[in-house]
């Protein structure tokens, strides 16, 4: 994924994330929950005009929202231990 000065701290804390995801789904992988990570795309919110001002997603905060919701109660169906990126682009 493209990488931005300034979000060191925010992007270490994504990666560490993914691993951990990976981990989890192996080791509960015969009896236990799926686990998955929907790596987001470019989302209007707060955080993405105070990143990058002037910045228009094609995706609003509420799309999105309905999106994740519906994959919680959904997605374990076909994924495990995946890492999915979701959105139209990334800034």
């Amino acid at each position: 994924s493209v990488k931005f000065a300034g979000l060191s701290a925010y992007s270490s804390s994504k990666a560490a994330l993914i691993n951990l995801t990976e981990l989890l789904a192996e080791e509960y992988k015969e009896n236990g929950p799926s686990f998955n990570v929907l790596a987001l795309g470019a989302v209007q919110t707060e955080m993405l005009e105070a990143a990058f001002p002037g910045l228009k997603a094609p995706v609003t905060a509420e799309q999105m929202g309905a999106y994740i919701a519906d994959f919680a109660l959904r997605g374990q169906q076909l994924y495990n231990g995946k890492l999915l990126q979701v959105g139209k682009s990334t800034p």
